[in-house]
């Protein structure tokens, strides 16, 4: 299973961003998937994750505290596609954004989301939100 995120960039506050994630090997209808993020000198944090029984419904999604209502994570079915629509972007926001599988054995990283473990994902994107 393969990941690559894309579409961060500089931003003003109050500004928006999408962030796609693109899969192989994987189909992300089916499969629980995250994006993290990790900002200088902090820990990796989540930001949203999907999956069956995370949330409400089968499409249901976590959301951390600090972005709710401003962040909506979405399946572009049929593309293997996981896009992360983030609006109202502020100075807080900035960091690398990675998108993450569900753990399995064997892979590198370790990290918690809505009830689940998911794994260390791509490359990551870089999001900069100032004026």
């Amino acid at each position: 299973v393969q990941v690559a995120e894309s579409g961060g960039d500089v931003v003003q506050p109050g500004g928006s961003l999408r962030l796609s994630c693109t899969t192989s090997g994987l189909t992300v209808q089916t499969y629980y998937i995250s994006w993290f993020r990790q900002a200088p000198g902090k820990e990796r944090e989540a930001v949203s994750c999907t999956g069956r029984n995370i949330g409400v419904g089968i499409d249901g999604a976590y959301y951390a505290d600090s972005v709710k209502d401003r962040f909506t994570v979405s399946r572009a079915n049929g593309k293997n596609t996981l896009t992360l629509q983030m609006n109202n972007l502020e100075s807080g926001d900035t960091a690398t954004y990675y998108c993450a599988t569900e753990w399995r054995a064997g892979d590198s990283g370790c990290y918690v989301c809505g009830g689940y473990i998911f794994n260390s994902g791509g490359q990551g994107t870089q999001v900069t939100v100032s004026s």
